[in-house]
């Protein structure tokens, strides 16, 4: 997940926990962050899911979205842009640069918890590529 947010990204590690799902969760704070973790490194790691927030610091998701998207390696694995904007414009080019998925931020936490449940089944459980 890569969220400049210290909440959400507290609160997406909480809801998994309040879930009983054990899965590894790898934060960034910025899309540069994931980028030299898993790119620019030649890691061999190669995530299930990433949970990308649009609006950061250094490299917003559009930017992340636009390099993972032209990277082989990272050509199935399935991108969910998870954003506070509503924005038509924002989902419109987030389809259109690659994500699989684009789900606003819920406001609250029980929200989100089931939120976090239902993206599990669907994208971990599944495993399915796309919406």
């Amino acid at each position: 997940m890569a969220d400049d947010d210290a909440d959400d990204r507290f609160l997406v590690q909480a809801a998994f926990e309040d879930n009983d799902l054990i899965n590894r969760i790898v934060f960034f704070e910025d899309g540069e962050q994931l980028l030299e973790y898993y790119i620019a490194d030649n890691s061999q790691e190669i995530p299930h899911l990433i949970l990308l927030d649009l609006n950061m610091p250094k490299r917003d998701g559009r930017e992340v979205l636009k390099v993972i998207r032209k990277n082989e390696k990272w050509d199935q694995v399935p991108i969910i842009i998870f954003s506070t904007s509503n924005a038509p414009d924002d989902i419109l080019t987030s389809y259109q640069l690659g994500a699989n998925c684009y789900i606003v931020k819920p406001s609250s936490y029980e929200e989100l918890k089931d939120l976090i449940l239902r993206v599990h089944k669907f994208w971990l459980q599944n495993k399915r590529v796309s919406c």
